[in-house]
C-alpha cells in the first residue's frame, strides 16, 4: 500500500514540475518523493546573487516553498500556502549547491504542517523554513 501511496505521490509531483515555469527557471531537480516528504535541490547561478555578493534571501525561500508544495500536495490533494516563515542561518554563494528536504509534521484534513531543511554541499544547514497550508480537498490530477 505503502509503495502505491509513494508512485501517486511522484506522479503528482511530476505533473506539478512539468507546469511549474519557476522551479524549472531555478534549475530545481527532484530527489525524492515519498507520501507528505520531498527532497531537491539546485544550484546557485551568477544572477541569483544580492548586492552584498551572496544569494538572495528570495531564492532560497523559493527552493524551500517549491519543497513545501511537493511535500503538501503529494497526496493528490490541492494544497495552498497559509503561513510560512524562514530563518537564514549561513551565507549561500555562487556554484553552491543546495537540498532542500520537507517532512511533514502534522497531516490534518484541512491543514498540514512541514519543517523544511536546506544544506549546503557541505551538509551545514543555511537555512529553516516551517510551512502550514490549507488542503482545498480537490485533486491536482486524474488518478
Amino acid at each position: 500500500m505503502s509503495e502505491e501511496k509513494d508512485q501517486l505521490a511522484a506522479a503528482v509531483v511530476n505533473h506539478m514540475m512539468e507546469h511549474d515555469q519557476f522551479s524549472q527557471w531555478l534549475g530545481i531537480q527532484v530527489l525524492e518523493i515519498r507520501e507528505g516528504f520531498s527532497k531537491i535541490s539546485m544550484v546557485i547561478r551568477p544572477e541569483m546573487v544580492n548586492g552584498f555578493g551572496i544569494i538572495h534571501g528570495g531564492v532560497t525561500f523559493s527552493l524551500a516553498d517549491s519543497a513545501f508544495a511537493f511535500a503538501c500536495n503529494n497526496r493528490n490533494v490541492l494544497s495552498v500556502a497559509l503561513d510560512t516563515s524562514i530563518n537564514f542561518i549561513k551565507p549561500v554563494h555562487v556554484g553552491d549547491e543546495l537540498t532542500a528536504s520537507a517532512k511533514e509534521i502534522h497531516n490534518g484534513q484541512s491543514t498540514g504542517l512541514y519543517h523544511i531543511t536546506i544544506l549546503n554541499q557541505h551538509q551545514h544547514v543555511v537555512a529553516e523554513f516551517k510551512g502550514l497550508c490549507y488542503r482545498t480537498g480537490k485533486p491536482l490530477i486524474k488518478s
